[in-house]
């Protein structure tokens, strides 16, 4: 039996349709299909519990399309193999796992990242964020900056799930801004704009939004694009 659950609050991250399921435990390695077990090779048992949580998580969400028992391989990019008919993004953080799914009739593409507060150390500000992110940290209290920053990595991270799959382009931390819009507020939404030349641009203008939601220890960011914004 799966042990992951649907998640109306994560759905509510992206376009309506859009499934999102969680599992709050470690994956059971014995529930990996074998075309997914064949992935773990020398994996550490932290990380083979990880691959095994997002897999169950993705398996829940899919089959709320009709879409069961499907084995998600690794591609040789190391991204999640989804059936041609569908898209997805999962994301595992200590504690937590999630997935979500969509066919691609309804999205294009999707991004999904959870993080813990607290983890994004100030020390690495410099490496993650660009000059006005870090004068809008700055302009904070520093009570505030913890989730902030949190959020800021989050966003960064869903925008790369949800770009790379689409176009195929490798980013880094800096080739984006994150604006969040709505700050001091338990969820909302945030604008991604590019700092340069950026392939996903051509496809769809930026900026681009996305929507977050802190809940217990953990922020959560996600990002949907519609089914046809690829073709036009």
């Amino acid at each position: 039996m799966n042990p992951a659950t649907l998640s109306a609050e994560l759905a509510s991250l992206f376009l309506p349709g859009v499934a999102a399921a969680v599992l709050r435990e470690p994956g059971d390695l014995a529930l990996l299909m074998p075309e997914e077990a064949r992935h773990l090779g020398r994996a550490v048992q932290k990380r083979a519990r990880e691959f095994a949580a997002g897999r169950l998580c993705a398996r829940r969400a899919m089959a709320e399309f009709g879409m069961l028992d499907f084995p998600l391989e690794v591609a040789p990019d190391r991204q999640p193999k989804w059936p041609d008919c569908m898209v997805g993004s999962i994301t595992h953080t200590a504690g937590f796992c999630a997935a979500v799914a969509a066919p691609r009739r309804l999205a294009a593409a999707l991004g999904l990242d959870s993080e813990v507060v607290g983890d994004v150390k100030s020390d690495i500000l410099s490496h993650i964020c660009v000059a006005e992110e870090i004068d809008w940290l700055e302009s904070i209290p520093q009570s505030q900056r913890a989730a902030a920053a949190a959020l800021m990595f989050s966003a960064k991270e869903a925008f790369y799930k949800f770009q790379y799959p689409a176009v195929g382009e490798r980013l880094g931390f800096l080739d984006v801004r994150v604006t969040v819009l709505e700050w001091l507020s338990p969820r909302g939404r945030f604008e991604i704009t590019a700092m340069g030349e950026m392939a996903m641009a051509a496809l769809a203008p930026p900026p681009l939004t996305g929507r977050y939601l802190f809940h217990e220890q953990f922020v959560t960011t996600g990002m949907s694009l519609a089914a046809g914004a690829l073709d036009q």
